[in-house]
C-alpha cells in the first residue's frame, strides 16, 4: 500500500476489478451511440429516435467510463465513494425499464444481450462493492479543505432538482413527453429518468463537504454536461423552441456547467499544496499568523 494512505480509506481490489470491467463496456457503447446516433437500429439494443436521445445516453456512458477510470486510479475511497449509489440507481432503473419495455428491444442484436447482461447484473454488483468498500470510509477531519456551506447547499439543491426530474420522467412518461424539448417515447422518457437519477451524487454534499469527495464527481458532471451540450448543438433542429422547457434545459445546463467550472477552479486554487502539505488539506496557521 502506498505510503500516506490510511488503511481505513483504501479502494478495495474488488472495487477496482469491477471498475476495470465496466469502463471499457461504457466506452464501447459511447462509440456506438455518438458517432452514429441515427444507426442504433442496426448497432444498438433498440432503435433510439431521435438522435438527441442516443447522444445523451452516449454522453452519460463516456462520463461513466471516466468515473470508473478514476476509480481504478483512486488512492482514497472517499474520493470516489459518492458515485456508486447513483450509478447503482441508474443501472437499476435501466434494468426495470428493459423489463417494462421488453417488446421495444431488438432481441436479434448482440447489443441487446450485452445490454441485458449489463443492466441485470451491475445494479447488484455496484451496490455490493459499495457496501463492502464503505467499511473503509473515513470521516472528514478539520485539516481537510471543505466546500463552503453555500456551495454545498447549491450542489444539494441541484441534486434534489435532478432527482425530482428523474421521478417525474420515470413515473409519468406520457406527461413528460408533452413538455420535453425533443421527441420522447415512454421508453426514452424512462431512460432520461434513469439518467437524471445520477443527480443523487449531489445529495452527498449534505453529509460530506470535503473538496476531495466532490472533486472527481464535479469533473464527471462537467464532462457529461459538456458532451450533452455538444450533442444539443448537433441535434439543434430536433428541439421544439415553442416549449419553455427547451430554454430552461439549455440555459440551465450552460449555467450549471459554468458554475461548476468556476467552483472547481476556485477550490483547485485553494487546494494547491504548500510545501510540506498534503494535496487537499487546509493551509495550517501557526501562532503569529504564519502559514505552513
Amino acid at each position: 500500500m502506498a505510503s500516506g494512505v490510511s488503511p481505513q480509506d483504501r479502494v478495495l481490489t474488488a472495487t477496482r476489478v469491477l471498475a476495470g470491467i465496466i469502463a471499457p463496456v461504457l466506452v464501447l457503447a459511447f462509440f456506438v451511440l455518438v458517432p452514429w446516433p441515427s444507426d442504433t437500429k442496426r448497432l444498438f439494443a433498440w432503435d433510439i429516435k431521435p438522435s438527441m436521445s442516443a447522444m445523451v445516453l452516449g454522453s452519460v456512458y463516456l462520463g461513466g467510463a471516466y468515473f470508473f477510470v478514476r476509480v481504478l486510479d483512486a488512492r482514497r475511497w472517499h474520493t470516489v465513494a459518492g458515485g456508486f449509489l447513483p450509478v447503482a440507481t441508474f443501472a437499476g432503473l435501466m434494468g426495470i425499464t428493459t423489463i417494462l419495455h421488453w417488446q421495444r428491444f431488438i432481441h436479434g442484436n448482440l447489443a441487446f444481450w450485452l445490454w441485458v447482461a449489463l443492466y441485470f447484473t451491475t445494479p447488484f454488483l455496484v451496490l455490493a462493492v459499495f457496501l463492502l468498500n464503505q467499511r473503509q470510509y473515513l470521516r472528514p477531519d478539520a485539516s481537510e479543505l471543505q466546500l463552503t456551506p453555500l456551495a454545498a447547499t447549491i450542489i444539494v439543491a441541484a441534486g434534489g432538482l435532478s432527482v425530482a426530474m428523474s421521478a417525474f420522467l420515470y413515473l409519468f412518461p406520457y406527461r413528460a413527453i408533452s413538455i420535453w424539448p425533443w421527441h420522447l417515447t415512454p421508453l426514452t422518457a424512462r431512460m432520461m429518468g434513469a439518467i437524471f437519477a445520477l443527480g443523487l451524487a449531489g445529495l452527498a454534499a449534505a453529509r460530506d463537504r470535503r473538496w476531495s469527495s466532490a472533486r472527481i464527481l464535479l469533473q464527471v458532471a462537467g464532462f457529461m454536461l459538456l458532451l450533452i451540450l455538444v450533442a444539443a448543438a448537433r441535434a439543434r433542429t430536433q428541439f421544439d423552441t415553442s416549449k419553455p422547457l427547451t430554454w430552461i434545459f439549455l440555459v440551465g445546463f450552460v449555467a450549471t456547467l459554468l458554475a461548476g467550472a468556476a467552483l472547481y477552479l476556485r477550490m483547485a486554487r485553494l487546494a494547491a499544496p504548500t510545501r510540506g502539505s498534503e494535496p487537499g488539506s487546509r493551509p495550517r496557521v501557526e501562532p503569529g499568523g504564519a502559514l505552513s
